[in-house]
């Protein structure tokens, strides 16, 4: 995931009295005999090195794979999808073929590539699965391997069970989200479409929280994320010697338009995601902040709730396009006169707000005709955040308050990205959801000794296999 998991989770802690990130020792769960199966599937998964300077996703997904056509699942339903150009970044796509073939698919999406992992920097081989004090340990144990791991057995029991599901059930589990060298759910999307065609989709980029005594604090619905653009600003001048200064200097015109930037905020604005987040939030913070949150909820334009609420970097974040100078590079001597200067703006815009609208509102706010205002790379498409319609956020609700009584499901906007933002793009709805409760400090993921608490991935494994469920058999479809 680009931005570690549980980083959401930490800001809705930290504004949570009484809950702590403290690692604590959780006594060893009574495990089932299908989980014991499970644990082999996830192992196996996560013990197959696939970072991208020496990994292979194409093993993992071959050997994924395998554990799919072992359980029945017929060779024609399941592939590996490997780019030409990228042998060892393959793509597992499989399917469950449902009964009525007007009811739309669901697409199970996860991503088996992980971040790189130093092995003399940790605790313990990153690459093997230890399980130690009530967790696992491993790189991927979490991000993402957990939830790939729980598609494929998903898949596996609704197989030898003999399931009849009403809509296709799809399987993506793609590579390249972490390093995007080679992106395998845009590859999908853009060249393989019907492999992953769906009505909806289920991925990361929402987990569940626990507080300092391992108590389930609030589970996550991801409804949407932020569009990542960087902006190139370049000026070039005539230069000329630094003993004859002038005012019309590339570098000080550059810094002036980025103090401006600096210094703008766009507007704020709420979707289904924002607006859930922040009203179920109102009774959990304190009472200051919940009753700014109240008046920003019924009039976003209020300056004083504005001021309260978008104090805290990531609620700002979550509620509007945020634009920020993270590289600058000017000049060619010390003693001449700046012939050039760039610089990068790095913006994450809301969902549905296209690329082009925030590069000319950059280029009015800077008000310097002279700077050339370019996109850094190609743009992501500007696609709506998914909606958050009874027919999603039903199972959701009923499955959580089976296994989690009373504790509240908090829509969010990721303010960073997955590889939502590819199938939300090409209009495939993406919903992050795990029902993977961890701590509010991040459990490691992106860094060293990642892990993953033990009695929190069956529990996951428990809600996502129901929700499966629920979706595919369920009548209608997610659109509002």
């Amino acid at each position: 995931m680009t931005l570690g998991r549980g980083l959401l989770a930490t800001a809705l802690a930290l504004s949570l009295s009484g809950v702590a990130g403290a690692q604590t020792a959780t006594p060893p769960a009574v495990v089932r005999p299908d989980q014991l199966a499970f644990k082999a599937l996830y192992k196996e998964l996560v013990e197959i090195n696939t970072t991208l300077s020496v990994g292979s996703c194409t093993k993992a997904a071959e050997a994924m794979g395998a554990r799919l056509t072992a359980a029945g699942f017929p060779a024609a339903d399941v592939q590996v999808v490997v780019h030409p150009d990228h042998p060892r970044e393959g793509n597992l796509v499989a399917v469950l073929h449902g009964t009525d073939p007007k009811a739309g698919a669901m697409l199970l999406l996860a991503h088996i590539d992980v971040v790189e992992a130093n092995a003399a920097d940790w605790t313990r081989d990153p690459f093997t699965l230890v399980e130690e004090n009530g967790y696992f340990f491993a790189r991927g144990a979490s991000d993402d391997k957990a939830q790939a791991a729980i598609w494929v057995d998903s898949l596996v029991r609704l197989k030898q069970a003999g399931f009849k599901p009403r809509r296709d059930i799809k399987l993506a589990l793609t590579c390249g989200e972490e390093s995007e060298a080679y992106n395998g759910i845009a590859d999908l999307v853009a060249n393989h479409r019907p492999l992953v065609d769906a009505a909806f989709a289920l991925n990361e980029g929402a987990d569940g929280l626990l507080d300092e005594n391992d108590k389930p604090v609030v589970l996550e619905v991801q409804g949407g994320e932020k569009v990542y653009q960087d902006f190139t600003l370049t000026i070039t001048n005539p230069g000329g010697h630094s003993s004859r200064p002038v005012h019309d200097n590339a570098l000080t015109r550059l810094s002036a338009a980025l103090v401006k930037i600096g210094g703008y905020d766009f507007p704020v604005a709420f979707n289904d995601a924002t607006r859930g987040y922040f009203t179920r939030m109102i009774p959990l913070v304190a009472a200051d902040k919940g009753a700014a949150m109240k008046a920003l909820v019924a009039n976003p334009d209020d300056a004083a709730a504005q001021a309260a609420v978008t104090a805290d970097p990531m609620w700002n974040s979550m509620l509007r396009t945020t634009c920020v100078a993270t590289m600058v590079s000017a000049g060619h001597a010390p003693n001449a006169l700046p012939q050039r200067a760039t610089a990068n703006v790095n913006c994450r815009i809301l969902p549905g707000v296209p690329v082009e609208a925030v590069r000319q509102q950059l280029m009015t706010v800077a008000g310097d005709p002279g700077i050339a205002f370019t996109l850094a790379h190609e743009p992501s498409k500007a696609s709506p955040p998914p909606p958050l319609t009874p027919f999603i956020m039903g199972p959701i609700e009923a499955e959580a308050g089976k296994l989690w009584p009373g504790v509240p499901v908090v829509t969010i906007l990721l303010t960073g990205a997955t590889d939502g933002i590819h199938t939300n793009g090409a209009g495939i709805p993406t919903y992050g959801v795990s029902g993977i409760f961890g701590s509010s400090d991040g459990d490691g993921i992106h860094g060293l000794n990642e892990r993953v608490r033990v009695k929190s991935l069956y529990d996951g494994r428990d809600f996502l296999f129901a929700l499966i469920k629920d979706y595919a058999m369920a009548k209608g479809m997610p659109k509002g």
